[in-house]
């Protein structure tokens, strides 16, 4: 066997929207031994519906594992040098179960669904003095009122689902975001699984203290929810229990992040200031504020980056998230076929010089950070005669590279600390274009990740610093790393005219949706 392959090695739980993966690295590297990765059904019963079978889930994570280790095997590796198990995982998507037979009371209310818009409206008509005012749980939680989060899902289930209010009613029902559900099975299920989360994950739930990172007594009586359903809060890096049969039987979890907080991780954005940003389907950024919480008066989120360990501080992020990022690509080839294929758009976008003031803002289903504007459509402005399919695929990939200017400057704004690199990944950042852009038009140096797969890193360098105190979690990840940071190409007078003209693309998008909220929650909306 190469000596490169020998042991010890970790293994992540990656569980997306998507797929789910099990991927081995080289313990304390970036090194990628083997993997497996298998897609994941979501199931749409109504419009703005998107389930999962939370068996489906367990049942396909055991199958990327089995199949990893047996390509680890084959490798020439041993299965028992895998010391230990980190878990990542999509957020804010909600699993209740039965404590008596451990099976779902429900299918896995997935993270996009909208369905709650009316649990939303029933809560915010129960805010004293008729407020009706999203942001009034935000000094608790960090969070705005929201179907996003995982909280009002809860809330959703027990209204709408007797059995899920009978569970609740009898002390049976058992509530975990997709960590918390896999964490239970696999450690043994109804015969003594663990019933536990991390501070990440239970930051996006409106249910824990931002603070004192315990569930919150006030936060629970508001969506009216019992608390002995929610799982034991844990640092993000702690010995949760071990695998209880199987392949990996008896080794240690030891590391439990979110997916975008596993990013940060992964992206060793550990200090105070350092931001990332993860490109697939929509975009998300996290910037680290360390152990300081900052409460965002510019439209974005407060919540947990990660703990590493019980008596380690907490640092904190602010989170802005973008909807439509490569989302946008798939619509130009799906919706008005101006594409054929995704895989066309550095090529097409490199024929032409610029944009030829074309603006699109991708609107879809309205504006998240920093405009919370669900109003919001898209639309595409600074058309001529002169301008071709070419000229709009650019101007599709300058899309997100504003949007995400958007957020940084709104984290700038909050924080006062000047950003001098920006950490990518995500499926995006393979076009070399869209990140010489991306530099171009906020001004900034960029970073491109060595590997794609830096949520599952992240999980995997957490796990091991559980079982390695010594490891160092912002040494170098492998001696083959020599990124070199993109830089910007445009002097900072047209980067900022062009800003101003994508603003002025922005007011044109906004309000286009009647809505049915007065003048007054809408000004309060807007200002989340």
């Amino acid at each position: 066997m190469d000596y490169q392959l020998e042991g010890p090695y970790v293994g992540a739980i990656d569980e997306g929207t998507t797929s789910a993966r099990f991927m081995i690295f080289k313990a304390g590297t970036d090194d990628v031994v083997c993997f497996h990765q298998i897609e994941v059904p979501s199931i749409f019963a109504k419009e703005g519906w998107c389930e999962q079978d939370p068996e489906v889930i367990i049942n396909t994570v055991n199958e990327c594992i089995e199949n990893a280790c047996r390509k680890l095997r084959a490798l020439g590796g041993k299965v028992k040098d895998i010391v230990a198990i980190g878990i990542t995982n999509q957020r804010e998507s909600t699993v209740i179960w039965d404590r008596k037979t451990g099976k779902p009371l429900a299918n896995a209310i997935i993270w996009l669904d909208n369905r709650t818009g009316s649990t939303v409206e029933d809560l915010l008509k129960t805010i004293p003095n008729n407020a009706r005012n999203i942001n009034y749980l935000r000094p608790l939680c960090g969070l705005p009122i929201s179907p996003y989060f995982s909280g009002v899902k809860l809330r959703w289930l027990r209204d709408n689902m007797p059995t899920v209010k009978k569970a609740m009613d009898d002390d049976t029902a058992m509530f975990g975001t997709i960590d918390t559900w896999l964490m239970y099975r696999l450690t043994g299920g109804v015969h003594g699984g663990v019933h536990k989360t991390d501070v990440t994950n239970a930051s996006r739930t409106m249910l824990m203290n931002i603070e004192t990172l315990n569930w919150d007594p006030n936060l629970l009586k508001f969506f009216g929810l019992p608390r002995k359903i929610l799982p034991e809060i844990c640092s993000s890096a702690e010995h949760y229990g071990d695998i209880a049969e199987g392949i990996l039987k008896d080794i240690p979890i030891t590391a439990d992040l979110g997916d975008q907080q596993a990013a940060l991780v992964g992206q060793q954005c550990l200090a105070k200031g350092q931001a990332k940003a993860t490109y697939g389907t929509g975009c998300f950024l996290l910037y680290n504020t360390g152990p300081a919480i900052v409460h965002s008066t510019h439209g974005l989120l407060t919540t947990v980056g990660y703990q590493i360990g019980r008596s380690a501080p907490p640092f904190y992020a602010l989170e802005g998230s973008v909807a439509i990022a490569g989302a946008a690509f798939n619509w130009l080839r799906d919706n008005i076929g101006l594409i054929q294929n995704t895989s066309q758009i550095e090529a097409m976008a490199s024929t032409v010089d610029n944009s030829l003031d074309v603006y699109f803002v991708p609107a879809f289903n309205g504006l998240y950070a920093p405009y919370w504007n669900q109003d919001a459509r898209g639309v595409i402005c600074g058309l001529s005669e002169e301008t071709t399919s070419e000229h709009i695929v650019r101007a599709t990939l300058e899309a997100v590279c504003f949007q995400v200017r958007d957020i940084l400057d709104a984290m700038h704004k909050d924080c006062k600390i000047p950003l001098a690199k920006l950490m990518v990944d995500g499926g995006m950042t393979v076009n070399n274009l869209f990140l010489q852009l991306q530099s171009d038009l906020v001004g900034i140096h960029v970073l491109r990740a060595k590997i794609s797969e830096t949520t599952a890193l992240g999980a995997a360098m957490a796990a091991y610093k559980v079982v390695e105190p010594n490891y160092n979690m912002e040494g170098p990840l492998s001696k083959s790393d020599k990124r070199v940071p993109i830089k910007p190409k445009v002097k900072s007078s047209e980067r900022n005219l062009r800003y101003e003209k994508w603003k002025m693309a922005i007011e044109r998008s906004l309000n286009w949706e009647t809505s049915t909220l007065s003048q007054g929650e809408r000004e309060s909306f807007d200002g989340a």
